[in-house]
């Protein structure tokens, strides 16, 4: 870890640099495997799985009988805590649900806004050695909610073709049919062009390592929709001398262990505090099973002491975190002056795995920076709004002067004709 004491201003933006590589390192493989899978299918798909997941097979589609093997496996006690927690996330976001945005402008021309559901949604659920199925509950809930009509899944499978038993359960616990053995830049390619097999999908959702970040962004250029440019997870923890620093070092290694090219980041208003917090990641790290992937996160972790809250909270709005901790004894101050974080945890009792997994937030936030533009997936992200309006003869007589004046200023002679021909045929009906 590195220890940065009173960083100047100008220092700031070398500090907060993330450990990523840039696109352009990543997007010639990503433009191959998209250019292979549009042309190849499911041909391609098979390709590649073979050579990046070392699995080979024809059929991507997890059969029912794979799905109830897999709910035999799960313990009725992860069943129940797979239970809680998504019923914790379907009261989040049933309750951001909104009414329908009705008003009248001016007399006679009546406007309104109605959500509709995105009717096709693909979900990237990453597998390996953290196999995420909690990540399912954070996006097919709220696509359950808004009534998306077709939930396509892929998820890397082992070598041997299976999926972590725990992933399929959670699949078919939210009502997905269509669950396939696909990972990486394939599946992504795949949910853009759709193949023999994977249907072509509106939007992709799910985190993923950085070739996925990459693949998502270059599915946008293709007419598919993303949910944001999210990549390796990332925690800032901000805490003073009233934090505890075997609990603030708990935080910042349960990211850490999340891939070596997490982003770990502890801004204390303490000295004391930032010495014993690195003295207990030394000692925690020890224990845990991953500690290989936690210690070379760790290694390029950045703590921060700052003797002002107030630059500690300026410090932080220009990081952006994905994920912000607040143990101070004025946490006020912080939750409210914060503009840019994915995702906000107060109190030395708000661990950042509670967003994880079960108090009811989505954890599938913005990441190196985006949290200044972009929100974390919520209810919007699965709808899309309509404008309605509805102009009567009164109305289209109060607005069409204005309308007329305006198109013919623009040079859009055909915009003005539109309206001038309903006034003049008012005016020759005598409904003026």
């Amino acid at each position: 870890m590195k220890k940065f004491f009173n960083p100047q201003r100008q220092e700031w933006e070398a500090i907060l640099e993330r450990p990523t590589k840039t696109v352009a390192d990543i997007e010639q493989i990503v433009e191959q495997i998209f250019r292979e899978v549009k042309a190849g299918g499911d041909a391609a798909v098979k390709n590649y799985s073979e050579l990046f997941d070392g699995y080979k097979s024809d059929a991507f589609e997890v059969t029912s009988e794979e799905i109830k093997k897999a709910s035999a496996a799960v313990s009725e006690e992860l069943k129940a805590a797979i239970d809680l927690a998504k019923e914790n996330i379907r009261k989040f976001h049933a309750a951001q649900k909104t009414s329908p945005v009705s008003v009248e402008t001016v007399s006679g021309v009546a406007c309104w806004q109605e959500k509709r559901p995105i009717q096709k949604v693909g979900l990237y659920i990453p597998g390996g050695t953290a196999p995420l199925f909690s990540t399912i509950l954070m996006l097919a809930v709220p696509a359950q909610i808004a009534g998306c009509k077709e939930v396509v899944l892929c998820t890397p499978p082992a070598k041997d073709g299976s999926v972590n038993p725990a992933i399929l359960y959670t699949a078919q616990l939210c009502g997905i049919k269509k669950i396939y053995k696909v990972g990486g830049i394939q599946a992504v390619a795949a949910m853009t062009f759709g193949t023999q097999s994977i249907d072509k999908v509106y939007k992709i959702f799910g985190p993923g390592n950085q070739y996925v970040t990459v693949a998502k962004q270059m599915a946008t250029k293709y007419n598919v929709a993303i949910d944001m440019p999210a990549g390796p997870s990332e925690l800032l923890v901000v805490a003073d001398a009233s934090a505890d620093a075997a609990f603030v070092a708990s935080d910042l290694l349960s990211q850490a262990e999340h891939g070596t090219d997490s982003q770990v980041v502890l801004v204390s208003l303490s000295k004391a505090l930032l010495e014993e917090v690195a003295s207990e990641i030394e000692k925690q790290l020890e224990e845990l099973p991953r500690k290989e992937t936690a210690q070379a996160a760790i290694a390029h972790s950045r703590f921060i002491y700052m003797n002002s809250e107030e630059k500690a909270l300026e410090l932080i709005d220009e990081y952006a975190p994905e994920h912000l901790i607040i143990c101070t004894s004025n946490p006020d101050l912080f939750v409210e002056g914060i503009n840019n974080a994915g995702s906000v945890f107060i109190g030395n009792y708000t661990p950042e795995s509670a967003g994880d997994y079960a108090s009811g937030t989505n954890h599938t936030l913005p990441t190196n920076g985006y949290a200044k533009q972009y929100s974390g997936v919520n209810l919007d992200s699965f709808t899309k709004a309509i404008t309605f309006q509805k102009i009567s003869s009164e109305g289209i007589q109060k607005i069409g002067p204005s309308i007329e004046l305006m198109a013919e200023a623009e040079g859009l002679q055909a915009h003005k004709n539109a309206v001038t021909l309903r006034l003049k045929k008012l005016k020759a009906s005598g409904n003026e």
